[in-house]
């Protein structure tokens, strides 16, 4: 694929290099000079190019027509959105990605078309509540497209789902549990199955369907 990354701070470069060394055609854009030198010294000829890719100049001196997906990956997130908005609109490129330096522009730069944002912030976040004790829900990834959401649920002794079969207990409609975790092993959720205290539960849910699961499983 043909990957034009806008933005060549320590995320641009690291993003590039995986990139080229998975056999993609890769463009890295970045406006600062001394920044460019640096970067063209460290990567192949031809990977980079200096200029601003929140300009349409640059990007279609960049070949933005024929990308297969623009990534926007600056520290400031309305240069991501504009970035993003001109490949998709003036460049028709299929697929673009905006890095999300606060997760509350998320909603907004899905309404503006953006296809995939990424929030460096917000897995920090889940990373950290899932090592503070007495956390009991953590979501752990996305699915944007499917509109659901990955979470993890450790069964806190007060639930009032505890020793109650899976067949017992009424979970959100739109909800799905793949995976429970007990003393390390794995094990595949049948309806007989016992729900018990520290059980670590993996499920499928939508965003609206969270809350009611959080106070189904007592993980408020």
């Amino acid at each position: 694929m043909y990957l034009i990354i806008g933005g060549g701070g320590d995320v641009g470069y690291y993003l590039a290099k995986n990139l080229l060394q998975q056999g993609h055609e890769v463009l890295l854009m970045e406006k600062s000079s001394a920044r460019y030198q640096s970067l063209s010294e460290e990567l192949d000829q031809g990977v980079v190019l200096r200029g601003d890719a929140c300009e349409a100049r640059t990007m279609e001196e960049a070949g933005a027509g024929r990308a297969d997906a623009v990534i926007a990956v600056t520290g400031e997130d309305e240069d991501n959105l504009v970035i993003c908005q001109m490949a998709k609109k003036r460049f028709n490129v299929a697929r673009t990605i905006a890095r999300l330096n606060n997760p509350r522009h998320e909603e907004l730069f899905h309404k503006l078309g953006i296809d995939v944002t990424i929030s460096p912030t917000r897995s920090i976040l889940s990373l950290i509540e899932s090592e503070l004790p007495g956390t009991h829900f953590i979501t752990l990834m996305t699915l944007k497209r499917a509109g659901l959401e990955i979470v993890e649920i450790s069964i806190p002794p007060t639930s009032s789902v505890v020793n109650k079969t899976l067949g017992q207990i009424n979970l959100p409609r739109r909800c799905n549990l793949a995976l429970i975790i007990r003393d390390s092993e794995p094990i595949f959720p049948m309806a007989d199955m016992q729900v018990l205290a520290g059980d670590e539960v993996y499920a499928l849910v939508t965003r609206e369907g969270e809350e009611e699961l959080r106070r189904t499983f007592g993980a408020i």
